[in-house]
């Protein structure tokens, strides 16, 4: 196994969650007692570059063929969508005559937003049936897997003011084509901005299980940085943000743009170099703290059901899949979960096979305990869900330690 950035032999572990299903791969009631494929989720980082990753044992036609992530489903991501378009629109100055391409566009869920500040729009989304509902919506999509073929056949209709990639830089399993691919379709003097999970916080917080197989890379800013570059971008600024449980948002340009570079930039340059980031040192004790996790929350599920107190989820996220799966935990401890998306209703996680239902069987079940999996959504389940506590349940979080809410 090669680095999928700089072809360095990968020797060293960041963690291994032993072997898991795909995260997505839900399960009909007839699949349930045919055999599913497991694969290891085994993390390594780059002794050269330092990039943190996973084999690649899917195609991402496997992966993204039938997807069951509909991003217009969480509130607060559409509220974090539109004011990014907001901003956007005001900073670039953005009007009918420019251009924002979405790469990874999904369900339409940001460049509706653009679409209603009279801004010509564009997503790049390879899952078809996703793309439907985005077209419905009045969004044009291209349907395709982004790379630099992709970028050279839309260039030729004209180049992109904004590109944007909200959390897929680490859905891709060729890094240098699909970063390349922007280089292609920005105009001289463009933008891309890019979101991601940031690596120090996945650290600091054990967010062990946002590391599942559809995620195939783990980014710091360093290694970003280092990316661009070497595509011929330059990343000029950067955002903290506190999506999916802490993320950056990057701003870059072609390299002979020559924007300066910001204060912010610099920063978190320097706070990643402080927590060992420009090495392999903080690595060392994540391995440690993932087990630690994994002990509590099923010493907690194991005390709960002793107890006779009934557990349930809400959510069913790809992370949620990961920790269950790492964890060994099914029906016997987590009765079911929940979900808004009709599309996961009625169907099974894969591997632990617990059932997934609609919200409302949260109140006809009323459970002690409301185990939430996208703990990164917390404050709006707990608000959306407020009816819990009615009959003396409790909200609880296994990440980045188990907490009674």
């Amino acid at each position: 196994m090669r680095c999928r950035f700089c072809q360095t032999a990968l020797t060293r572990t960041f963690v291994d969650l032993g072997r898991a299903p795909l995260s997505n791969a839900f399960l009909t009631a007839e699949q349930l007692r045919e055999p599913e494929q497991h694969y290891p989720l085994h993390a390594y980082i780059c002794d050269e570059c330092l990039l943190v990753q996973l084999e690649q044992f899917a195609a991402p036609e496997q992966i993204f063929g039938e997807y069951l992530y509909f991003s217009s489903y969480s509130d607060a991501w559409l509220h974090h969508a539109n004011a990014f378009a907001a901003r956007m629109t005001h900073e670039l100055r953005l009007g009918p005559s420019s251009l924002v391409v979405e790469v990874a566009s999904n369900d339409g869920y940001l460049l509706q937003y653009f679409r209603e500040r009279g801004v010509a729009v564009l997503g790049v989304e390879p899952a078809a049936n996703v793309a439907r509902v985005a077209t419905a919506k009045g969004i044009p999509t291209d349907v395709a897997f982004f790379g630099v073929a992709t970028a050279q056949r839309l260039a030729a209709a004209g180049r992109a003011d904004l590109i944007c990639a909200n959390n897929v830089l680490a859905h891709v399993p060729d890094l240098n084509d699909f970063v390349a691919g922007f280089a292609v379709l920005l105009q001289p003097f463009g933008t891309v901005t890019v979101e991601f999970p940031h690596l120090l916080r996945l650290i600091a917080d054990c967010q062990f299980d946002t590391i599942y197989h559809e995620h195939f890379s783990y980014f710091s800013l360093l290694v970003v940085d280092r990316v661009f570059a070497h595509h011929g971008l330059r990343v000029f600024d950067v955002d903290r943000l506190p999506t999916h449980g802490g993320s950056l948002r990057i701003h870059a340009c072609h390299a002979s743009a020559e924007r300066p570079r910001t204060e912010r930039f610099h920063a978190v340059l320097a706070e990643e170099r402080a927590a060992g980031l420009d090495s392999t040192d903080a690595c060392e004790r994540f391995a440690d703290a993932v087990i630690d996790t994994k002990c509590a929350l099923l010493e907690f599920l194991i005390a709960a059901r002793r107890e006779g107190k009934l557990v349930a989820g809400y959510g069913a996220p790809a992370k949620g899949n990961t920790l269950l799966n790492y964890c060994g935990i099914g029906p016997e401890l987590l009765a079911f979960t929940v979900d808004r998306s009709p599309h996961k209703q009625g169907r099974y996680l894969p591997g632990v096979q617990i059932p997934v239902h609609a919200p409302e069987c949260i109140f006809a079940a009323r459970p002690d305990y409301v185990l939430i999996l996208p703990w990164n959504l917390r404050d709006e389940i707990v608000e959306q869900m407020r009816a819990v506590h009615d009959w003396g349940g409790k909200f609880v979080v296994a990440i980045p330690h188990v907490q009674v809410l």
